[in-house]
């Protein structure tokens, strides 16, 4: 049984106000303020019973003619007023309708109190775009091209998107692997803010993820025999300013393939930087390299579906 704490928002003891993603395993440098408490349900006051009946008059008798005078005069208005109630109800003559009863007053409506509503940190709501892969921690959105799917849990542990259908890796056949994969995650623990800086240092680890060795130590793709840049240039992605690197890699066994990691400030919180990185096989069982600047040029934050990025794009703040 596991007491790990899940991954979540959390009040941040150092920052009063606000509150820290805590990704199941570390903090991240994603902040945001303090969602306000929900306001209390006003409740109704409690009807007020009515009063008791005042108690009727005790008439004593002590059995002289005289003292008998008070009940039989009460007696004879019960009998006038009977008769009057007969009157008006079976006497009418027919010439209108009987008097009808008042209408019950209605009773005002009922206030209530809606609690604002709080956007879910761990994800898209059920029914989300099945063609979009969301990043709610990072405020973003990848479009989903057709024949790729996101798996509902990787090794990894990281917001993934790939190739439908794997094949036995060419190194390590007990292994599986796919012709593309993308993966979005937050660059924690560093020690710059500069994205070119961040995407030139995460490439060769983004090329090792992909073509070296897996998580377990195997080499699927009998290791990087050798890589070889073929770009890096500055690219606007969801509007903002973010850099990319791409490297040809060559391996032991396979035809090897293509990694790129694009480095560019979050949309949301404290806007730490993100890294999108893509491996794509090469040969003509991958992905064609062109899709690599598709998939760039449709990253949008979070409920945005026309702010302009991308490569090619003006760079924006």
């Amino acid at each position: 049984m596991s007491n790990a704490t899940p991954p979540g928002w959390y009040p941040d003891a150092a920052t009063p106000g606000s509150e820290r993603w805590w990704d199941g395993t570390a903090w991240t440098a994603h902040l945001r303020p303090t969602a306000p408490a929900a306001p209390p349900t006003p409740v109704p006051p409690a009807p007020t019973a009515p009063a008791p009946p005042a108690p009727a008059a005790t008439v004593r008798y002590g059995g002289g003619p005289g003292r008998r005078t008070p009940a039989l005069a009460a007696a004879g208005l019960l009998v006038v007023g009977a008769t009057v109630a007969a009157a008006v109800l079976l006497g009418r003559d027919g010439d209108g309708p009987g008097p009808s009863a008042a209408p019950a007053a209605s009773a005002p409506p009922t206030a209530t109190a809606t609690a604002p509503s709080t956007p879910s940190p761990t994800g898209p709501p059920a029914g989300a775009d099945p063609k979009l892969l969301v990043d709610q921690l990072n405020g973003i959105t990848l479009p989903i091209p057709d024949g790729w799917e996101k798996p509902g849990r990787t090794v990894d542990q990281v917001l993934t998107m790939r190739t439908v259908g794997s094949y036995d890796c060419p190194g390590h056949t007990s292994a599986l692997c796919y012709h593309g994969t993308v993966t979005s995650r937050t660059a924690n623990a560093t020690d710059t803010t500069s994205v070119r800086e961040l995407a030139e240092r995460d490439i060769a680890t983004a090329a090792e993820a992909a073509y070296g060795e897996n998580l377990v130590g195997d080499r699927v793709h009998g290791g990087i025999v050798s890589h070889q840049r073929l770009a890096s240039a500055q690219v606007a992605v969801a509007g903002r300013a973010g850099y990319q690197v791409r490297w040809r890699v060559r391996t032991g066994k396979g035809p090897g393939g293509y990694v790129q990691s694009l480095v560019f400030p979050s949309t949301v919180g404290s806007e730490a930087p993100v890294i999108v990185r893509y491996a794509f096989d090469a040969g003509p069982d991958g992905p064609p390299l062109a899709l690599m600047d598709t998939l760039t040029r449709g990253i949008r934050p979070v409920g945005d579906s026309v702010t302009s990025g991308g490569v090619g794009s003006s760079i924006g703040p």
